[in-house]
């Protein structure tokens, strides 16, 4: 974890932690995703001419993550619907580093080290209390954290077989400008198809500048990531990105008036000491 690519994966938390925002401000949760998704995929096309295409070691990847990511975007949008962003957001994002670090021990043979291990599961517990601050003197929405812990599986998942892919596709540019383009091409396929037919352009006009600021933050936030994935193990780059988690929490306390409070910031300090020990690590 060197200098740039921790600097590369802290800006990359901010910006999803941004995106993501955006998509829970918009009320419909549909047009949200078609606006992110959707101009994810005009900027892969448009970036198309100008990178190298993804090596053919690459496209089993590929394929799995365009697969990965439709999944990852439905789960998302039923988290966003039935729970708050200052806790579906972190539950999602928290699940997430310890399951990669277990499939990249298995699968990519990066078995962290005693300082990367603690770091990694400091981060994960404060996390964790940065999630579940909130749910005590009432009933826990359970549906709400189910889809946010699904969401999380979905982000491991993609991690790491994204980590594999960019390291055998050659560019790390090539890949995520045919990510993008693939898997930004489904959700507004469905949507102008099936929901809205001639009413699509109504339909997104009110939220278009918004919705294709939220596509330009996460195709940046995820090829700042991929970037990184070529320079670093996998597992201390997934948590470090999970770092999004406070500035995600942030955002809900001071966009979405929800609460944050002292436990929250105790939790983040155990994630700042985390991260600290993952960079002692690398």
């Amino acid at each position: 974890m060197t200098p740039a690519v921790t600097a590369a994966v802290l800006l990359a938390a901010v910006t999803h932690a941004g995106w993501n925002a955006i998509a829970h401000r918009i009320t419909d949760k549909l047009v949200g995703f078609t606006l992110i998704a959707g101009g994810g995929a005009l900027i892969g096309f448009a970036a198309m001419p100008f990178v190298p295409v993804p090596a053919a070691g690459a496209w089993p990847y590929l394929i799995a993550s365009v697969v990965i990511h439709l999944v990852y975007y439905v789960l998302l949008m039923q988290s966003f619907r039935l729970g708050d962003f200052g806790q579906a957001y972190p539950i999602a994002r928290g699940t997430a580093p310890l399951v990669v670090t277990l499939l990249a021990a298995v699968v990519a043979h990066e078995v962290p080290n005693g300082w990367a291990a603690a770091g990694i599961g400091l981060s994960c517990a404060g996390l964790t209390g940065v999630a579940l601050w909130g749910l005590r003197g009432r009933r826990p929405h359970w549906a709400a954290i189910g889809a946010a812990l699904a969401t999380g599986l979905s982000i491991a998942a993609y991690t790491v077989v994204d980590g594999l892919g960019v390291r055998a596709s050659g560019s790390s540019l090539g890949y995520i400008a045919w990510l993008m383009a693939l898997e930004g091409l489904a959700l507004p396929v469905y949507a102008v198809a099936c929901r809205w037919r001639g009413e699509t352009v109504q339909v997104l006009r009110p939220f278009a500048v918004l919705g294709l600021l939220g596509a330009a933050l996460s195709v940046v936030a995820y090829g700042l990531v991929l970037w990184a994935q070529t320079r670093a193990e996998l597992a201390p780059v997934a948590a470090l990105r999970e770092s999004s988690i406070i500035v995600g929490s942030a955002m809900g306390a001071v966009f979405f008036k929800e609460r944050f409070g002292a436990p929250r910031i105790i939790a983040a300090g155990l994630v700042v000491v985390g991260i600290g020990l993952m960079l002692r690590a690398g």
